[in-house]
C-alpha cells in the first residue's frame, strides 16, 4: 500500500480533522488567506473526527498555539527566494549521508503500520499504538514475519529480511556487466500491472525508495538485522527467539546512534544533553505511560530542516562522479534511479512521471552506492575506508536556502504521478509553507516566547547569514514575514545564525520529539537508561558508521562493490 509523502489534511488529537487545501491534485484553495473562496477569512478549516478516523488516523498534536494563515503571495515570494540559487549555499560539515538517514528517520516516525490491517482484526491498543510515532524502526519490520500481508518482506526462515539484486548493465565497463545480490532493495517483479508495479519495493514504506540516497540506507539496515539474526544465531539463542531478539538489538543501537551521533550533528548538543540528561519540558512531558503523539510543529517545520541539508549533485561511486566515466549524482538522477520516483532508465520529468516508462524494473549495478563518500569512515578508524581524494560529499549547511532542484519535483515525489501537477506545486518550499498555513501552525515568535528563548529580532529573520536573500519581497510582506514568521523559515533562519544547527526553537522541538518517540517505542534506551550498545568499538560508541561497518562485514569491496 503506498503512503503518501505529504498529508491533505491532519488529525489532531483534540481538535479534530484539520486542513483541506490539497496540492498533492494541483488544487490549492487558497484566495490570500489559505482558505476557500467563499469560507469567512477566521473560520476554521477543521470538521469533527469521526470514532472511526480517531482510531485509524495518525495522532498528531499541537505544542504550540494556532497561529495565522500565510497569504499566498507571500509564500510564492518566500518559496521563490529559498530556492534561488543565485546566493550560493554554503556546505556544512555533516557527511551527506546523514541528510538521507535524517530522511529514513522522518519515515520510521510516521509511518502506519495499521494500514495493512484495515478492515481486519486489530485490537483498539493495535491501533492506537500503530499510528503513534515511535523510532522503533517499523518502516523496516512492518507489523512482523507472522503478519499474513507483511510477511512478503522477509526470507522463508521468517527471521531474516529479504535483499533484492541489481541488474546487469553495459556502461561503463566489465565491472557493472553483473547482477549483484544483496545490493538493491527486494523488489515486486512479475508481468502484471504497470512498470512501476514491478519496481515497487518490498518495504513497509515505499517513501524509502523515492531516492536512491534513502533507497540504499534503507537497503543498509536491512543488511544489518540480518549480520545481526547471524550474529546472535551463533550465541545459541533458540530459533523461535531469534527474530525478536535481533529486532530488540537492532532498534536499540539504532536509538543509540541517534541520540548520540545524529542528533548532535543537526541540533546544538547543549540543547540535546539537556533534554536526554533533564527530560522534556513542554512535549508530553509527563507522557511515560500514555502512546505518543507528533506535534505538527515538528513534522511540518522543525524536521523539515533536512531538505535544506539536500545537495545538487553527488560523488556518487567511480562511475557517477567528477572526471568519471558517468556524469555527476544529480538529484534528478537520485529520483530517477529509484522504484517509485523513477523509472532505472532515465528522462526529463514528464517521462518519470509516467508510471509506464522505463524498461528496467531493478537498479543497475552501476548506481550502487559507496558509502565512502557519505560517511566519514576515518571517525571509526578506518583511514583505508577513506573516499579518493575530492570524492567525499557533506550536506549543505542547514539554513534557508534550498537547491533548486527542489523547486521542480518528480510528481512520484508526493503521490502525484499520472496527474497535472502546477509548477508552483513542483516547489518544496512552497509546499511546505502551504502546508504549515493550511493547518494555522505556530510562528516562530510564538514558539519563542513558549519555550522563554529571546526571539530572533526583525533584522536577524531579514537578513541572516548567508542564506535567502529577501529583497523580492515587498515591504508589506516582509512587514508580515518579522511579525508572524512561518515556523519552518524561523527553524532555518536560527540554524543560520548558528553555525548551522537547530537552535532554542527548532532544537528544542526535535529533541524533545525524539526523546518521547524512543521513550515510546516497545525498546527504549530512555525507559532503559542502563543499556549500552554492544556491536560498535565500545560500550559507549555507536555511531552509523559502526552501523554500516557491522552491515557490509567491514569489507571495502561490500561498501564501495565498484572499486574506485
Amino acid at each position: 500500500m503506498a503512503h503518501r509523502h505529504a498529508r491533505d489534511s491532519f488529525f489532531i488529537v483534540g481538535e479534530g480533522i484539520v486542513g483541506d487545501t490539497d496540492i498533492d491534485r494541483g488544487r490549492d484553495t487558497g484566495t490570500g488567506t489559505g482558505d476557500s473562496p467563499d469560507r469567512p477569512d477566521d473560520a476554521p478549516v477543521t470538521r469533527a473526527a469521526s470514532a472511526e478516523e480517531e482510531l485509524r488516523r495518525f495522532r498528531f498534536s499541537r505544542l504550540g498555539p494556532r497561529g495565522k494563515r500565510t497569504d499566498e503571495g507571500l509564500r510564492a515570494a518566500l518559496a521563490a527566494a529559498i530556492t534561488d540559487i543565485a546566493p550560493g549555499q554554503p556546505d556544512g560539515t555533516v557527511p551527506a549521508g546523514y541528510t538521507y538517514l535524517g530522511q529514513f528517520v522522518d519515515h520510521d516516525l510516521t509511518v502506519d503500520r495499521t494500514a495493512t490491517q484495515l478492515g481486519s482484526e486489530v485490537t483498539v491498543d493495535e491501533l492506537v499504538q500503530g499510528r503513534s510515532p515511535a523510532l522503533d524502526l517499523d518502516s523496516l519490520y512492518g507489523r512482523g514475519p507472522h503478519d499474513r500481508v507483511d510477511q512478503r518482506f522477509y526470507a522463508e526462515d521468517g527471521v531474516r529480511l529479504k535483499v533484492g539484486t541489481t541488474s546487469a548493465t553495459e556502461f561503463p565497463d566489465d565491472r557493472v556487466r553483473v547482477d549483484l545480490e544483496g545490493f538493491d532493495l527486494p523488489r515486486a517483479g512479475g508481468a502484471a500491472g504497470t512498470a512501476a508495479d514491478r519496481r515497487a519495493p518490498l518495504i513497509p514504506d515505499l517513501r524509502n525508495d523515492e531516492n536512491l540516497a534513502v533507497a540504499q540506507t534503507h537497503l543498509a539496515f536491512i543488511r544489518f538485522h540480518n549480520r545481526v539474526v547471524e550474529h546472535l544465531a551463533l550465541t545459541g539463542i533458540h530459533e523461535r527467539r531469534l527474530f525478536e531478539a535481533a529486532r530488540e538489538q537492532v532498534v536499540k543501537h539504532y536509538q543509540w546512534l541517534l541520540r548520540t551521533d545524529f542528533l548532535p550533528r543537526v541540533v546544538d548538543p547543549a540543547v540535546v544533553a539537556d533534554v536526554f540528561t533533564n527530560g522534556r519540558r513542554f512535549f508530553e512531558a509527563r507522557g511515560h505511560g500514555r502512546q505518543p503523539t507528533m506535534p505538527v510543529e515538528f513534522s511540518v517545520a522543525a524536521y523539515r530542516m533536512g531538505h535544506s541539508m539536500v545537495r545538487e549533485a553527488y560523488e556518487w561511486n567511480r562511475v557517477f562522479t567528477t572526471g568519471g566515466p558517468g556524469p555527476l549524482g544529480t538529484l534528478l538522477l537520485l529520483f530517477t534511479f529509484s522504484g517509485v520516483s523513477g523509472n532505472f532508465t532515465g528522462g526529463g520529468l514528464p517521462e518519470l512521471d509516467d508510471p509506464n516508462s522505463g524498461a528496467v524494473d531493478r537498479l543497475p549495478t552501476n548506481w550502487i552506492a559507496d558509502f565512502r563518500r557519505l560517511y566519514d569512515f576515518t571517525e571509526a578508524g578506518r583511514p583505508d575506508l577513506a573516499p579518493p581524494p575530492g570524492a567525499g560529499n557533506v550536506a549543505k549547511r542547514i539554513d534557508t536556502l534550498l537547491v533548486d532542484p527542489l523547486a521542480q519535483l518528480p510528481a512520484g515525489t508526493f503521490g502525484g504521478r499520472g496527474s497535472t501537477v502546477p509548477d508552483i506545486h513542483r516547489n518544496l518550499a512552497f509546499r511546505n509553507l502551504t502546508r504549515a498555513s493550511m493547518i494555522r501552525l505556530a510562528s516562530g515568535q510564538q514558539l519563542a516566547t513558549q519555550f522563554g528563548v529571546t526571539p530572533l529580532t526583525s533584522e536577524q529573520l531579514l537578513t541572516g547569514s548567508g542564506g535567502a536573500t529577501l529583497a523580492g519581497l515587498t515591504p508589506q510582506q516582509r512587514a508580515s514575514l518579522v511579525a508572524d514568521t512561518p515556523l519552518w523559515f524561523y527553524v532555518l533562519r536560527e540554524a543560520e545564525l548558528n553555525n548551522g544547527l537547530l537552535g532554542q526553537v527548532g532544537g528544542r522541538i526535535v529533541a524533545e520529539v525524539f526523546h518521547r518517540a524512543i521513550e515510546g517505542s516497545r525498546h527504549s534506551i530512555v525507559r532503559e537508561p542502563w543499556w549500552r550498545p554492544t556491536l560498535g568499538p565500545d560500550k559507549a560508541t555507536f555511531r552509523m558508521t559502526d552501523l554500516l561497518l557491522f552491515a557490509f562485514e567491514g569489507k571495502a569491496d561490500l561498501l564501495n562493490p565498484l572499486g574506485d
